[in-house]
């Protein structure tokens, strides 16, 4: 029997917090800020966290890691990283995760914001994808085609930087710019040649048979996602303590994400709407291989390099030192930021 596609509309409940690597720079989404605020915990120090559905605090609750808080945790929901990012450079917001694009939107704007974390996993998940029958068969084949992209994702420094190494420059493909859900409709409908994109969007074409990979992030993208923080929240001692606090569970809950994909993928589907199928293989293919790392020179240098792609593309205002917006104060035990993440075995 012929497999029918996943249903485009679900690509819409997808919370791009867990698509954090593909976080994109300004959108319509962009305008929209928290809401639906619930708290955990009890305690005088509140801690207001930025968070997006199927998010932190869904794979907190699901690891058992909310349970004893000597703190309030106060969460409000987003639509992306980048409204996220402004409520925490307006002090609505203490932490909160995103990927490794957004914080350097926000730096390109000066925003008030601090990286305080960071992981890294598998970066097989993004990927440039081709329909089954195209006759692309490497990078360089891309020269003269049309490739649909989120301008300023992570997909799309990934895009410059894969044909960069493969010698060609973006302005030797016909770049379209569409959020996810537009550029599926595209990418399925053969209006355009190739699409670059992250997971779980890779997961959900894949596993509907839509199309393969001509190539992948692995060796071209760094595979980080951060906890960005506010300055002021750094500042107070019980704050700054709780965020030390914060980041240990989110710490424990990658290991129990590790331990237990499939809990896990059941959890994120009922929580977002994703088809099972599609989170499992979302989780094994990139969000369950995270670990967390250092916010170290490698991984500033890494970031500088993005800030840098983007500046010469005109896609932030400015040319800036990351080092500026990184405060390593909970570096103390963790592994360097090239640590490879962690993978599934085959079968498991």
């Amino acid at each position: 029997m012929k497999r029918r596609p996943l249903p485009l509309a679900l690509l819409l409940l997808i919370p791009l917090s867990l698509l954090a690597s593909g976080c994109s720079g300004p959108s319509p989404a962009a305008s929209s800020g928290g809401s639906g605020s619930s708290t955990d915990g009890k305690g005088s120090v509140v801690l207001n966290v930025g968070d997006q559905k199927g998010g932190a605090e869904a794979v907190l609750r699901a690891a058992g890691e909310l349970d004893d808080l000597g703190y309030r945790i106060t969460w409000s929901t987003f639509t992306s990283g980048p409204p996220l990012l402004e409520a925490v450079n307006a002090k609505a917001v203490d932490i909160g995760s995103v990927g490794n694009t957004p914080p350097v939107f926000a730096a390109g704007a000066d925003s008030k914001v601090t990286v305080v974390a960071a992981t890294h996993g598998d970066t097989s998940g993004e990927t440039i994808l081709v329909p089954n029958d195209s006759k692309l068969r490497r990078t360089e084949d891309l020269k003269g085609r049309s490739v649909a992209v989120a301008q300023g994702s992570s997909a799309h420094y990934q895009l410059v930087a894969s044909l960069r190494k493969a010698g060609l420059e973006l302005s030797d493909v016909r770049v379209t710019y569409l959020q996810p859900a537009d550029a599926l409709a595209a990418f399925t409908g053969g209006k355009v040649d190739a699409w670059a994109v992250w997971g779980p969007y890779t997961s959900q074409v894949l596993t509907a048979k839509q199309g393969k990979v001509l190539t992948d992030g692995r060796g071209v993208v760094n595979g980080l996602n951060f906890q960005v923080a506010a300055p002021g929240a750094l500042a107070d001692k019980g704050k700054s303590a709780a965020i030390g606090d914060y980041l240990k569970r989110l710490r424990r809950a990658e290991d129990w994400v590790y331990a237990h994909p499939e809990e896990w993928a059941k959890v994120w589907a009922k929580d977002t709407g994703l088809p099972y199928e599609v989170a499992l293989a979302a989780v094994k293919r990139t969000y369950g291989t995270r670990i967390s790392v250092a916010v170290d020179k490698e991984a500033i240098a890494s970031e500088q390099e993005i800030a840098d792609t983007f500046a010469e593309l005109k896609l932030v205002p400015r040319r800036f030192d990351f080092a500026d917006y990184v405060d390593t104060r909970f570096n103390k035990g963790l592994p360097p930021s090239t640590t490879e993440g962690r993978g599934y075995k085959e079968g498991s």
